[in-house]
């Protein structure tokens, strides 16, 4: 995400990469796909013929085409069939046909025969393999990657039909966007043909195919058959999905008013995955960890993931595939969109999960605190961001797409209340149904059914980057409090956000006070000037800017309105507006508005809080103190603060599970237990960690998971080689993919150097899937003593790091070097992405120069002053104890 370039570069660029699209000569109406398969040689031959409308009479047509070799290809119009010439650009990735002749305006068809290739990249049409030899093939067209299995016309807005064939292996489970309609065997010995019915009008992206050996379980949800694809002998993993899924559709059906348009809805797991799952029309597909786990035994935070991640792909097959966005600078339409809606079927169906404060604070890309990270950076980017080239097209596949888009929604429909905003989202779906929209196509919907200024609202949040910061006075006077608001854009360099900014937004912002009596009171306001003044009912202590905490933006309050909330968060706050209080405190603190002493002022006062959504963000914010801003000097205060901060919410809540205990209490003491024994070195609970570690490894069943997690990674830090070969061991040998995660990625907790290196090297070999190598190497990087380590592992094994991962992680190592907090690491990571760049990662570089920047900014401005805070309180943080 970066600065604008000068105007001139703009043009430049724009002008360079507009030349990728493709010329409006002709659109497909229906494409005729033959495939057939050989995974043992790796390839596949083709035959293809589209049925195009020609605009105007031309004499060649352009489609896009990548590591294809088209053997034959012919032009037939009005009944003649010319021959056509080929002509391959590659770096543009497309095939021109040529005819002396040209074809007259109207309807025309092509023919090809072409060979292909089943890469290894989980790209395109690619092989994977399971087990120690058996393979399968599947596909990953999103977003610019249906070209590598047949030319097309490969933009979003060219929509047709398809009808497809796929000629596999006898034996072989042959799967695509329909039902099919006959499977016949041959056309040779060993083999059996699948033809599948025509597909509703889709874009190229969202055709999907699978072959290889899978089986399966199977349900329905209104009427709609469902049925989980899995490799042989896993299908007992697919039950939880298969679960969520019938409980999923029919909620979608209900809320867009149209029931599920296709007929019929497979989901496969399939282990290699770049992606965490895709949306084909029918077809979904999911990386195994994202739709298998064992519902007995596994954790609530695997439970989440795997249910958060059904819905997610459910919602798409509405909004993305049934509506989808005219070009990929809308993208947000479908990622956002589907980011909000995702947890609104979970919590009908699990409300003690308290799906949306994860949908705030979970996943630290995708969620709202994440986004506003990411947003907090001067090299962010607008929601809608120009892209045309495959790599700045990836690009566009961030937290800006997802969590953005998923909070700025999620505080429209507070604005215009749910039923309306649903009755404004329906009516968009109805008007698009099988074609492509705009960004202003949607809101200008909802501008007409709620009558408000949707329009505004919208424009301001998703045409210009950055989030706005809310600074609040309050003071009473008389009966009411008058309550003065002023916004600018907020940065976590010091430096930008006092230089201020021009920027304006339309923000609708909700405050709430607490009157004498204890209830609450409120007004929500459209915030349409830099400075403004507002009316609240009533005298009060304290007034919350962000009252539901549906807004996006931060808030900034006065030192005693900081302290009066924090005395009252518990009784007066809801878990979200707490975790909202958290974070804009930290943000204060973030660039110098407030010591970093207040934070942790307001931190204790979360002491007697137990909701673990809450305190699992003040236990990141913790860490990253401990990891990042205290000196060495100071640690062991610092550590003993902590304990005596915990201690007795671990007395509290205990190591051992108690009867009738809900999920979230379970992940509250499996977090507890972590930071405890890392962040405050507690000896007791380090002690337990070890026999809670030999406990869940002698008999996994033995420990519930998150405690079990939470404990290996505890034990990991001063582990010997002999747990660190029981974990290797185990990584081959794991039943679940859970399992196998928790192995993998406990190998990089280890502290020892000999073992670092070995889970480096461990990371690149061929034992390690493809799509886990550089989240592995990442996790090194983050181990405050791996990091050094694990990046002159990268540079010195490049070669091999970027070729890893597939389309979906080009940025992922870039992105982990901004976990550095040290001038010489941000001086090595400029200068060797500067030589060796990542094409689909050059805002994320920049992203990470400016977060290795802000943090060794941040060190610099509140080490000291942390270092003061802590000695005031070292008489009270010297006596904490640990857990008896």
């Amino acid at each position: 995400m970066k600065h604008l370039l000068p105007l001139l570069i703009v043009l430049l660029l724009v002008s360079v990469a507009g030349a990728q699209r493709l010329p409006q000569v002709a659109f497909p109406e229906n494409y005729q796909l033959t495939f057939a398969p050989d995974l043992g040689k790796g390839n596949f031959a083709g035959e293809e013929t589209i049925r195009v409308k020609l605009l105007n009479p031309a004499s060649q047509i352009v489609l896009n085409s990548a590591d294809i070799d088209i053997h034959e290809a012919s032009i037939t119009s009005a009944g003649a069939t010319q021959k056509a010439a080929i002509t391959f650009d590659k770096d543009k990735e497309t095939v021109t046909l040529a005819v002396e002749k040209p074809v007259a305006a109207g309807l025309a068809t092509i023919h090809l025969q072409y060979t292909g290739i089943l890469n290894s990249e989980m790209r395109g049409f690619y092989t994977g393999k399971y087990g120690h030899w058996r393979k399968y093939a599947s596909t990953q067209f999103e977003s610019t990657d249906a070209r590598r299995a047949f030319p097309c016309f490969d933009e979003p807005a060219y929509k047709a039909t398809f009808d497809i064939t796929i000629i596999a292996d006898k034996g072989h489970t042959v799967l695509s966007n329909t039902k099919p309609i006959s499977d016949t065997p041959g056309p040779e010995e060993g083999k059996h043909t699948v033809h599948f019915a025509t597909t509703p009008k889709m874009s190229s992206y969202l055709v999907a195919m699978v072959v290889g050996e899978f089986e399966y379980i199977e349900g329905s949800a209104d009427g709609i058959p469902i049925r989980v694809y899995s490799t042989p002998g896993t299908k007992q993993l697919s039950t939880f999905a298969l679960e969520i899924a019938e409980n999923v559709l029919p909620y979608f059906d209900r809320y867009f008013g149209i029931k599920y348009p296709y007929g019929k809805l497979d989901m496969v797991a399939v282990p290699d995955f770049s992606a965490g799952a895709m949306e084909n029309v029918g077809l979904i597909t999911y990386r195994d960890i994202f739709m298998q786990l064992d519902e007995q035994h596994a954790s609530l935070g695997i439970k989440k993931l795997v249910a958060i991640a059904v819905s997610h792909e459910i919602a798409h097959q509405w909004f993305g595939d049934l509506v989808t966005m005219q070009w990929w600078d809308d993208i947000w339409l479908n990622e956002g969109f589907a980011n909000w809606m995702e947890s609104k079927p979970v919590e009908a169906w699990k409300p003690d999960w308290q799906p949306l404060l994860d949908e705030v604070n979970g996943d630290p890309i995708n969620s709202t605190l994440g986004a506003l990270n990411v947003d907090s950076l001067a090299s962010t980017r607008a929601i809608k961001q120009p892209a045309e080239t495959p790599a700045q097209i990836q690009e566009l596949f961030d937290g800006i797409a997802y969590g953005k888009t998923g909070a700025v929604l999620r505080m429209l429909e507070a604005y215009l209340g749910p039923e309306t905003f649903r009755a404004g989202v329906n009516e968009y779906v109805k008007e698009h149904a099988y074609g492509n929209a705009t960004a202003d196509d949607f809101w200008s919907t909802l501008a007409r059914v709620s009558k408000k200024p949707v329009d505004a609202v919208m424009a301001s949040f998703v045409k210009q980057p950055g989030v706005p910061m809310i600074s609040v006075q309050a003071q009473c006077s008389g009966s009411s409090t008058t309550v003065s608001v002023a916004q600018q854009r907020y940065f976590y360099d010091r430096t930008a956000f006092n230089a201020g900014s021009d920027q304006l937004w339309q923000i609708p912002v909700c405050m709430r006070t607490k009157q004498p009596n204890g209830e609450s009171a409120g007004k929500c306001e459209l915030l349409t000037k830099k400075q403004d003044t507002f009316s609240l009912p009533g005298c009060a202590p304290w007034v919350l800017a962000n009252a539901g905490g549906s807004g996006y933006y931060r808030s900034a309050y006065q030192p005693s309105g900081v302290r009066a909330l924090a005395e009252s968060a518990e009784s007066a706050l809801t878990p979200l507006e707490r975790i909202i209080l958290l974070t804009d405190t930290w943000a204060a603190v973030r660039v110098g508005q407030q010591p970093m002493g207040d934070y942790l002022t307001v931190a204790e006062g979360f002491q007697s809080d137990r909701t673990d959504a809450v305190l699992g963000l003040l236990f990141n914010h913790l860490n990253y103190i401990g990891k990042y801003l205290v000196n060495e000097n100071d640690r062991e205060t610092y550590q003993a603060w902590v304990r005596n901060l915990l201690t007795p919410i671990a007395k509290e809540v205990g190591w051992e599970p108690k009867p009738g205990e809900g999920d979230s209490q379970k992940n509250l003491r499996a977090n507890l237990l972590q930071v405890l024994g890392d962040v405050g070195h507690d000896p007791e609970a380090i002690a337990e960690a070890r026999k809670l570690t030999e406990q869940a490894l002698q008999k996994p069943a033995a420990v519930e998971s998150n405690l079990a997690g939470a404990a290996l990674a505890l034990a990991a830090l001063n582990g010997d080689s002999a747990l660190y070969d029981n974990l290797m061991t185990r990584t081959k040998t794991a039943k679940t993919p859970e399992l196998y995660l928790l192995y993998l990625y406990t190998l990089a907790s280890f502290n020892n150097p000999q073992l670092q290196q070995r889970t480096l090297e461990y990371a690149v070999s061929p034992d390690v899937r493809s799509q886990d190598a550089l989240g592995l190497i990442g996790a090194v990087m983050g181990n405050r003593t791996g990091e050094k380590l694990a990046w002159d592992f990268v540079r010195s094994h490049w070669a091999e790091v970027e070729k890893a991962g597939g389309p979906f992680a080009g940025a992922q190592i870039v992105t982990s070097a901004g976990s550095f907090c040290d001038t010489g690491l941000r001086d090595e990571v400029k200068d060797f992405f500067s030589a060796h760049k990542v094409a689909a990662a050059e805002r994320s570089f920049k992203q990470s120069m400016e977060r290795i920047n802000n943090c060794v900014d941040l060190k610099s401005q509140q080490s000291n002053q942390l270092a003061s805070w802590l000695e005031s309180r070292s008489g009270a943080a010297a006596s904490g104890r640990g857990l008896r």
